[in-house]
């Protein structure tokens, strides 16, 4: 009988996705079933940390802090904890308008290749501008019929995300490796103050606008290192609220939760726990469809309350459910009056090294090959 273990143990590793010299990966829980291999083992290591560790993460950490801009390797969090942060944000706005220029997107594929190499995670958001009017996000006249397939201006927003396709194609290694990205577009899409947001569209519209954007994107553009993040505004325990606009399980990865409104006072217990609460009930039906939860946006800007990130780190890992998230991100640091991250000399700066200390709490330092099943991915501090 031993002679036939080798040949029985390959057909396991064939059937199960193993395989030997290369990274591999067990399973392909994503959207896209020619996903790469970096991409489909990406996820899978992002969905067994639930309840094992919370990566951090924060918008543009790289490319500038208060006080400094452009300075290589550094982040206000690495001053702070000696590490910079596991997840890194970065936005397709610059890249994809009208007048976009290839500076910018040279400059955002620089980050986006350093954050890999670093062993770090990428993820694209998109502050896309209103076709109607060729104003910004924020212009909220209505546009998402009009860019939807026979709407007048379809052609603008396929030239737009051609745009993104280049980019992300671009983004590769030496070897020819494409990097793993998530990406979140049409966020906070409860809201009321961005083009696709509530009131500006019908929950069928915007489904229709998710849906094309991926089937373009992934089967037309043939896109294969994406993951897609789904992540509505704050919805106070309203689960039927989170899934109105939701565009379906074979359209989303990352069931996503931005909230700054109910995080943003310490004294209001109530707002904290109907976060808290809203975050478990999406770990309860994102795990049961074996998707990635995630706190996609958050934060308290200027940190106006010192213990902030311990209090409500706290609060999220003492629940049951919503300990189950794989990553959390805060805001930029923009400047001393617009950050969401300490910085080296604010008051808040001890908090945030006892959060770093914290086991569950998962910086770079923190984390082995997210890209490979076949390693540890928390490592000892």
């Amino acid at each position: 009988m031993k002679k036939y273990l080798p040949l029985l143990l390959f057909s396991f590793l064939a059937t199960f996705g193993f395989s030997y010299g290369q990274k591999s990966v067990v399973e392909n829980n994503t959207i896209d079933p020619k996903a790469t291999i970096e991409t489909k083992a990406l996820f899978y290591n992002l969905k067994n940390l639930a309840g094992k560790g919370v990566l951090f993460g924060q918008q543009d950490a790289l490319m500038y802090g208060v006080g400094w801009k452009g300075e290589y390797d550094k982040s206000d969090v690495k001053s702070i904890t000696g590490s910079h942060p596991a997840l890194f944000g970065w936005d397709l706005e610059s890249i994809a308008k009208d007048n976009s220029d290839l500076q910018s997107a040279e400059k955002l594929k620089s980050y986006c290749l350093q954050a890999y190499k670093m062993g770090g995670i990428n993820t694209l958001s998109w502050h896309v501008q209103n076709f109607v009017t060729g104003k910004n996000f924020y212009d909220t006249t209505k546009c998402v019929t009009s860019i939807l397939p026979g709407g007048e201006k379809h052609k603008q927003f396929i030239k737009a995300l051609d745009k993104v396709a280049s980019l992300i194609k671009s983004l590769k290694t030496d070897k020819g490796v494409f990097i793993p990205i998530i990406f979140r577009p049409f966020h906070e899409n409860t809201g009321n103050w961005f083009w696709w947001g509530k009131p500006f569209c019908t929950a069928q519209e915007y489904k229709a606008l998710w849906q094309f954007t991926v089937q373009y994107l992934r089967d037309k553009k043939q896109l294969h290192n994406l993951i897609y993040a789904y992540s509505p505004d704050r919805i106070s325990a309203n689960f039927d609220h989170y899934m109105e606009r939701y565009p379906g399980d074979d359209f989303v990865d990352v069931l996503g939760f931005d909230n700054y409104y109910e995080f943003k006072d310490l004294n209001d217990e109530r707002s904290i726990d109907l976060a808290v609460k809203s975050i478990g009930q999406i770990c309860n039906y994102a795990i049961s469809k074996n998707k990635i939860v995630a706190l996609t946006e958050t934060g308290q800007e200027k940190l106006i309350q010192p213990q902030w990130f311990t209090t409500v780190f706290n609060k999220i890992m003492n629940d049951a459910e919503a300990s189950k998230i794989s990553y959390l991100m805060v805001w930029r640091n923009a400047h001393t009056g617009h950050f969401y991250a300490p910085y080296p000399g604010h008051s808040s700066e001890i908090d945030f090294k006892e959060f770093y200390k914290n086991p569950k709490t998962l910086f770079l330092k923190n984390i082995g090959d997210m890209y490979d099943t076949r390693k540890s991915i928390i490592l000892p501090n």
